[in-house]
């Protein structure tokens, strides 16, 4: 099981703490959102994660090996993007990423294979011998989301990965790191777009002035910190039945409140966490009403947000 750690973990510069005792622990294949502000730890944290900067004091372990004490093994398993890389212009897609699978020590019999899936894996096949230097910059971070996939890690860490796209390319790479989650890895992105939190994220750390302030799934912090109710947003494949649909759905047990959003989406408020969730979305399934999407509501997410980093300043 994939798994990231860390314990007291700081990281000072002179008397500037930009990171200070850091706590947290995640295991398992999801995507983890790490939310806050800018200047708030988060790329420090990532750095600390790939050894590119060291430790005031404290450890940091992936899959279960120091940092620290052994970085070759630690980081073997790890895949990264952090902050803006580049990658020459005037190479296509394949020689990029063929020159970082012989860095990273892919054997040469595994390389074009590696280098094909994860082209496939970003959908840019159709420009994987097309020069980069005409790529747009969406198209470009896409190829660098590929270079983190070669080795086929089991931990990928990215660090605001739509930070500066336009609104496609953003998109994009929202459904390329969604489509990451199905195959066993652990994902930990760093943000701090609310809304990117809750759309691709199953679980969020929030993190400012250096210190972690929660860590759990996006339902339980919403729950918790929420006046006790949480909010998902429901699409639906055809029209919701006016208020006959909103009276069903209201009547299913921990149901607080439902609003419809449009024709083909309602709000849907309930007391509990996780567990309430996922027995609402099947007994929702159940209904016949068409349910195709099922996911926390961002404003929620930001609400819960703005009330604990108002709290830690």
């Amino acid at each position: 099981m994939p798994s990231i750690e860390t314990a007291n973990l700081t990281k000072k510069y002179g008397k500037l703490a930009a990171l200070s005792d850091l706590d947290l622990k995640i295991e398992g294949t999801k995507c983890v959102g790490f939310l806050g502000p800018n200047g708030s730890g988060k790329t420090t944290t990532l750095k600390l994660l790939t050894d590119l900067i060291k430790p005031t004091k404290g450890e940091a372990m992936i899959n279960g090996v120091s940092i620290r004490a052994d970085k070759k093994k630690a980081l073997e398993s790890v895949g990264a993007l952090i902050e803006t890389p580049e990658i020459y212009p005037s190479l296509t897609p394949r020689e990029a990423l063929t020159m970082i699978a012989e860095i990273r020590g892919v054997p040469r019999s595994e390389r074009g294979r590696q280098v094909d899936e994860a082209i496939s894996e970003v959908r840019m096949e159709e420009w994987v011998d097309k020069r980069v230097g005409k790529f747009s910059k969406g198209m470009k971070q896409r190829i660098c989301v590929a270079s983190a996939l070669l080795g086929d890690p089991s931990v990928i860490l990215l660090d605001e990965p739509t930070s500066g796209l336009d609104p496609r390319g953003m998109s994009e790479v929202r459904d390329i790191i969604k489509a990451l989650k199905g195959k066993d890895r652990l994902i930990f992105m760093s943000s701090h777009l609310l809304s990117e939190v809750s759309d691709v994220c199953d679980e969020v750390a929030m993190v400012d002035r250096g210190r972690l302030i929660v860590y759990d799934s996006i339902p339980n912090v919403t729950a918790k910190f929420s006046g006790g109710n949480n909010v998902v947003e429901v699409g639906l494949h055809r029209p919701a039945d006016g208020d006959c649909t909103a009276h069903s759905i209201g009547a299913l047990p921990d149901v607080v409140r439902v609003e419809k959003i449009d024709a083909f989406n309602l709000s849907v408020a309930f007391n509990g966490g996780l567990d309430v969730q996922e027995r609402l979305l099947g007994e929702l399934v159940r209904m016949g009403i068409g349910v195709v999407s099922y996911r926390a509501a961002s404003s929620e997410l930001e609400e819960v947000y703005l009330k604990l980093i108002k709290d830690t300043k």
